[in-house]
């Protein structure tokens, strides 16, 4: 069997996700806990600060110097239920 390319196979799998509305699905849990764990508030008051403070306001640089923050900040909890949501998405199209 040949190797498939990653990035294609990543394509595919989010393609099919959209087609089935799963996609939205797997976004709607991850903002859903994240606004439960208070981390959507965190970055947005963030964001919030660090505009004030720009001159001139760039929404691009602000984006960047939240975003590695940003991602590392993820509660635990969050990162594995959306895996095992993700995963359990995969395992119906896998079979």
């Amino acid at each position: 069997m040949p190797q498939q390319d990653p990035q294609a196979l990543y394509a595919q799998i989010r393609r099919r996700f959209i087609e089935t509305g799963e996609w939205d699905q797997i976004r709607g849990v991850l903002q859903a806990r994240l606004n439960e764990s208070g981390w959507l508030d965190e970055i947005k008051n963030r964001g919030k600060e660090r505009a004030r403070d720009m001159d001139p306001l760039s929404f691009q640089a602000l984006f960047d110097e939240l975003r590695p923050n940003a991602q590392n900040s993820i509660p635990l909890v969050v990162k594995k239920e959306i895996n095992a949501v993700i995963r359990q998405h995969l395992d119906r199209h896998l079979q």
